[in-house]
């Protein structure tokens, strides 16, 4: 039976064959096309050579323009890219102080004359020429001139002056102690301000004293004091020397008379 249908899947009639071969060529071309794609089409050749050449001429235009900041147009001609030669115009050497010579003394040496002011002003400003060569770094003086003129570059002793700072005075606060005097405090007359007064004694305590003494009717002894809600026994101790008691402001009741109620209050 299997055998049957495996027969009949696979019997292919001639046109069938035929597709399957033409088929199998046309994937097998497709494989091997890009194989052989380089020896059919011819890579195309670019001529770089202007590019190189416009690239090049930026190079020397860059060269050109660093050299010019550095070296003044009026100053010099581009001599390292054209060749040339330096050569300082009405040359004369003599022993000089850059500190001091002036704009003729430094025509004399070959230096042009707007290089000579601006070593002026840069003196005039505060500048200093400190050993021989500091000369280095004038702006736009040539290398060729500071090779001639260094040594015959004469310095006086000058000593790098760096910026004096004035030794300021300042005064010393002294603070003098001066102990607290605690004034004695009637227990019995004294309001809230005065028990503030006392050490460890605050708004709310001083309140509750003076609350204490009015439902006692007055204290007639400073011990009762202690008895104050919320009063520390060390906070007392530290007011009792400062407690002083008149009996005679007391509030004192008859006790044969008063009422039941004016005893539940005293």
């Amino acid at each position: 039976m299997w055998q049957q249908f495996l027969k009949d899947y696979f019997n292919f009639t001639k046109k069938e064959r035929s597709g399957i071969i033409v088929l199998i060529l046309v994937i097998l071309v497709l494989i091997l096309a890009p194989f052989f794609y380089p020896y059919f089409i011819k890579e195309e050749i670019f001529d770089h050579t202007q590019f190189e050449n416009e690239i090049a001429q930026l190079r020397i235009d860059s060269t050109r323009k660093n050299f010019n900041k550095n070296f003044d147009n009026d100053y010099y001609n581009d001599y390292s890219l054209t060749g040339k030669k330096y050569q300082p115009v009405n040359t004369e050497v003599f022993l000089f102080d850059p500190n001091t010579a002036s704009v003729n003394d430094w025509k004399r040496l070959g230096i042009k004359e707007k290089t000579a002011a601006t070593i002026q002003k840069y003196i005039s400003k505060g500048g200093k020429f400190y050993k021989p060569e500091d000369i280095k770094k004038i702006w736009g003086l040539h290398p060729s001139d500071v090779e001639r003129l260094l040594p015959y570059v004469s310095i006086k002793n000058t000593v790098k002056e760096y910026p004096r700072y004035e030794k300021k005075e300042y005064t010393k606060n002294t603070y003098s102690y001066t102990p607290k005097t605690i004034r004695k405090v009637d227990i019995n007359l004294a309001d809230t301000t005065e028990y503030i007064s006392l050490p460890g004694i605050g708004s709310k305590l001083s309140q509750r004293i003076i609350a204490f003494r009015e439902k006692l009717g007055g204290f007639y002894s400073i011990d009762q004091v202690a008895e104050t809600y919320f009063l520390p026994d060390s906070t007392f101790q530290k007011i009792k020397p400062y407690l002083i008691v008149n009996n005679n402001s007391t509030k004192q009741i008859n006790i044969n008379v008063a009422s039941v109620d004016e005893m539940k209050s005293h």
